[in-house]
């Protein structure tokens, strides 16, 4: 996920989509994709002054400047994203530039902490997202459900239920899309934790495990995340549900039925 999973950017567009666009700017994407951000952002500044491609010049800067700022928090990276990203025409755009937009909106707001803002901005980026490739789509769910839980985290119980209610009915519609989605199998054990249903989260979970193997190049991180939050939250809130002198022994057969679950699924 962004805490787990998902650890590296969404590619911008690919330059070969924009022919006609300044050579300067086709090397600051190239530059960004190869996650050049120095000379990624180098080259944007040029590409800046030039006619033809500003705008799309300012979301390659910003784009990375926001992932240059996950690498090293400096202040100054975040400041300079938002500086871009509000001189942007969005008019101006591609399509998909648009898209990378509102992604870039989203991320700056979430490393700024306002985590449920950040949400509604990839909400609306997921639902304009029916074009990208599966991988980039798979990042920006991630990012959506991970701000979701950060605002969730934060919130007072009732709304607490309601946005978890909201992550586990989107992640039941990824995964009916897509079985072997990385962030819906994740999320959707994690979503039916937060409403408090632990037995649906157990249940999630153990079919995360067995679906893992559905995408080869997600399931080793699928599953040690999954491993961590049966056997770090999942269990011992299970056991709790037990009389307390059960609860040492309903620990004890809940972590062997996990590995025996991970014994029969390897």
């Amino acid at each position: 996920m962004v805490t787990a999973v998902v650890v590296i950017a969404m590619a911008l567009a690919a330059p070969c989509a924009y022919a006609a666009e300044p050579p300067v700017l086709a090397k600051a994407r190239a530059l960004y994709n190869a996650a050049d951000y120095d000379g990624a952002i180098a080259a944007a500044v040029q590409a800046r002054t030039q006619p033809g491609g500003a705008d799309a010049a300012a979301l390659v800067e910003a784009r990375a400047h926001l992932e240059r700022y996950r690498q090293t928090a400096d202040s100054a990276d975040l400041g300079a994203a938002r500086d871009a990203l509000t001189a942007i025409h969005s008019s101006a755009l591609t399509p998909r530039d648009q898209l990378d937009f509102l992604v870039g909106l989203g991320q700056s707001l979430y490393f700024g902490e306002l985590f449920g803002p950040a949400a509604e901005l990839f909400d609306t980026a997921i639902e304009r997202g029916a074009f990208l490739p599966a991988r980039d789509r798979m990042m920006l769910l991630d990012w959506w459900a991970t701000a979701l839980d950060r605002e969730a985290q934060a919130s007072e119980p009732d709304r607490r239920a309601r946005l978890y209610e909201r992550m586990a009915a989107r992640m039941g519609e990824e995964l009916r899309r897509d079985p072997g989605s990385a962030p819906a199998n994740y999320w959707r054990a994690v979503a039916a934790r937060g409403v408090g249903d632990i037995d649906a989260a157990w249940d999630a979970a153990v079919a995360a495990w067995v679906r893992a193997p559905l995408d080869s190049e997600t399931s080793v991180w699928l599953r040690s995340d999954i491993d961590h939050l049966v056997t770090q939250a999942i269990i011992p809130e299970r056991a709790r549900t037990r009389p307390g002198r059960d609860q040492a022994d309903a620990t004890e057969a809940l972590r062997s039925q996990w590995e025996s679950v991970k014994q029969q699924w390897k």
